[in-house]
């Protein structure tokens, strides 16, 4: 190869990676971004659970383990099917949200996924959380309410805890 092929080459190579240089610089500053408008706050509701089971254990009986195979003979037969967890969350004594979310896996074993976003202005709210995890027609077996201050941009995050049974928010 000559020497000009192989300068007009290099040259060629060095514009094309100015190019793509230039529009990556263009494009990291340009939109302007913007996580909420002036004056907003963002309460985001986020959490994973499992619902509770919808059948209790049963206890077998000898004659029902002597039919099982001896590798199956659990004292113990537990449905693994859960119960969808229900939420809602009341701003101001009104319903911003309701939510079911049908518990994960092939056989409906898995943790039920929760996430929303609510936008509102800063300032004080009254926020009600209600969750339920068991099944039927039962009422909500968590809540939690209070009337929080919000500033602008803050995150209120609300979560659940598994191990304590109860909603948080922080």
């Amino acid at each position: 190869m000559t020497e000009a092929p192989r300068l007009l080459s290099w040259l060629g190579q060095g514009a094309l990676y100015a190019a793509f240089a230039g529009v990556i610089a263009v494009f990291s500053g340009w939109p302007p971004y913007r996580h909420l408008d002036a004056g907003d706050a963002l309460v985001k509701l986020s959490f994973s659970h499992h619902g509770q089971r919808l059948a209790a254990c049963h206890t077998r009986t000898a004659e029902e383990l002597a039919k099982l195979p001896p590798n199956m003979r659990a004292a113990q037969s537990c449905p693994r099917e859960r119960a969808p967890v229900s939420v809602a969350i009341d701003i101001d004594g009104r319903t911003a949200w309701q939510h079911v979310a049908p518990p994960a896996g092939l056989r409906r074993d898995g943790a039920s996924a929760v996430y929303h976003r609510v936008v509102l202005p800063a300032g004080e709210h009254h926020i009600a959380v209600r969750v339920k995890d068991s099944p039927g027609d039962r009422p909500f077996d968590y809540q939690r309410e209070g009337r929080l201050t919000l500033v602008p941009a803050q995150v209120l995050v609300i979560d659940f805890d598994g191990e304590r049974k109860e909603i948080t928010w922080r």
